[in-house]
């Protein structure tokens, strides 16, 4: 997952994914079990000879080189960010989507996208030919992710995963997996490990990329030696277009098409159900609905997506690989929606904006 973000982005973003339950965010109710929060003082000092931190600095030592001396410098006086644990522990579900879109479909923001198309229109192209990702889900995924990297997030990120590691039990392994992941990209692109912010999930940079995506993704695009998510637009983007093609991104190829407002058929109500797990084979989608839909790449199974319209009811797409492809930067569909729109309207000429739906020819 990839969350942002400081200041008045920072909120806007925590609104657009969680809709908070009530009393869900300072506490467990009587007779549930306690939250993490609960059980920890901000600033509490982390008890770095405990069983797990002596098996975390074993592997650091043995498997990547890591001494003593630098183990010791570096998680001296690490504490818990109790703020951290407070976020991580609400309760939430996902906002409809006419309430989430519009957080970050703005004429502010296509504004802004437009211009930055511009301003970087020569590597932008050559991002399209060497990687083939179209500029303008790049882009949009950039504005998205970092407001086009004017906000990054104010939370310590080692102090953060070390949270999440030490006081955050469900998702320990993952955050542990995480904290050697930074440590060792700190060590190669000779960054303080200190020195960085990021969200209160743990994701740095313009693209908002956790450590291990950054190991797998991020790509040194201006050749300077070093995969720079923070300062080098074109490490920035080329690492956006990269995350994307790395899982079968095709370019020119469909991201979703209207199905309409209702699911004429059991079948596909239950691939809606399921999600992004609900595939189901195209011709299927085709059939059941009476809808004329073209053809994936390599004829892959589609999903169902369903957004939620104001004032009732329902709009129902297909999503095509290139959409399953965008809920891999982040699980949730009416994400990858708000960016597939959001794009349409960064680059209208691209004729991305898809037709809407038609009855099939007998």
């Amino acid at each position: 997952m990839k969350g942002l973000h400081s200041s008045i982005w920072f909120g806007i973003l925590l609104l657009a994914v969680f809709a908070f339950g009530p009393g869900a965010a300072w506490g467990a109710e009587k007779g549930s079990a306690p939250l993490a929060a609960d059980l920890v003082r901000d600033g509490q000092p982390i008890d770095l000879s405990s069983e797990r931190y002596a098996e975390l600095f074993r592997e650091l030592r043995d498997q990547h080189g890591f001494t003593p001396e630098e183990l010791l410098r570096m998680f001296a006086g690490v504490s818990v960010s109790r703020r951290v644990l407070e976020l991580m522990d609400r309760q939430h579900e996902a906002l409809p989507y006419y309430k989430y879109s519009p957080l970050f479909i703005t004429e502010a923001v296509i504004d802004e996208g437009r211009r930055q198309m511009q301003i970087h229109q020569a590597l932008l192209e050559r991002i399209e030919q060497e990687i083939a990702v179209e500029r303008e889900i790049v882009v949009a995924i950039w504005g998205i992710e970092s407001r086009f990297g004017q906000n990054r997030g104010a939370f310590n990120l080692f102090q953060t995963l070390n949270t999440m590691f030490d006081a955050y039990p469900r998702r320990r392994d993952f955050y542990r997996k995480q904290l050697i992941a930074y440590l060792l990209l700190c060590r190669d692109n000779q960054i303080d490990p200190h020195g960085i912010t990021g969200s209160y999930g743990g994701a740095f940079g313009q693209t908002q990329f956790i450590p291990s995506s950054f190991q797998d993704y991020a790509v040194d695009f201006d050749q300077d030696g070093r995969r720079d998510v923070w300062n080098s637009i074109p490490d920035v983007l080329a690492s956006i277009a990269n995350y994307l093609h790395r899982y079968d991104w095709v370019f020119g190829a469909p991201i979703f098409r209207e199905l309409g407002g209702t699911l004429k058929d059991e079948r596909l109500a239950e691939a809606y159900r399921k999600g992004r797990n609900g595939l189901i084979p195209w011709q299927e989608v085709r059939r059941l609905q009476q809808v004329n839909l073209p053809m994936p790449p390599e004829g892959r199974d589609l999903t169902v997506v369903g957004l939620e319209l104001d004032g009732g009811g329902m709009r129902y797409v297909a999503g095509y690989p290139n959409l399953q492809a965008i809920t891999k930067w982040n699980n949730s569909n009416r994400y990858a929606m708000a960016v597939a729109e959001l794009a349409a309207l960064l680059n209208p000429q691209r004729g991305t904006a898809p037709p809407a739906a038609s009855s099939p020819a007998p």
